[in-house]
Parts: C-alpha cells; structure tokens; sequence
C-alpha cells in the first residue's frame, strides 16, 4: 500500500505561522502568511523540509538586526 503525501503544508516558526508550501512539478512553492517573511514569497525549494529551514533562518536573522 502506497502512502499518499500532502500537497501543501503550513510552516510555522515559534507559534508564528511563516506561510505554507504548495507541492508543483518542480518541488515546494512559498507563500508568505506574515510580512517577516515576504522575502521568500514565491520562492521554489526542493522539499517542504527547506522551505522550512529558510524560514527559521529568515527569523533568526530578525533577532540579529534587531540587536
């Protein structure tokens, strides 16, 4: 029996929700929830996994500028 995988996935940082992924023919597609994180509007990534991985590292670059 095959498992079926999701199409779309929300991702969340700290509580905060960064945007969701949606699958297409080319990966992982990024759709900004939350203005910190409009600079990976769009954006393709390979896996969900990245997508999420670009978007704590989005945050965490936030708490540099910030001090």
């Amino acid at each position: 029996m095959s498992q079926a995988q999701s199409n779309a996935y929300i991702i969340e940082i700290h509580d905060r929700a960064a945007g969701i992924v949606t699958r297409d023919e080319r990966g992982f597609r990024f759709f900004s929830s939350e203005r910190l994180f409009d600079s990976l509007e769009g954006r393709q990534f390979r896996s969900a996994r990245d997508a999420e991985r670009a978007a704590r590292a989005v945050f965490s670059g936030r708490g540099r500028r910030l001090s």
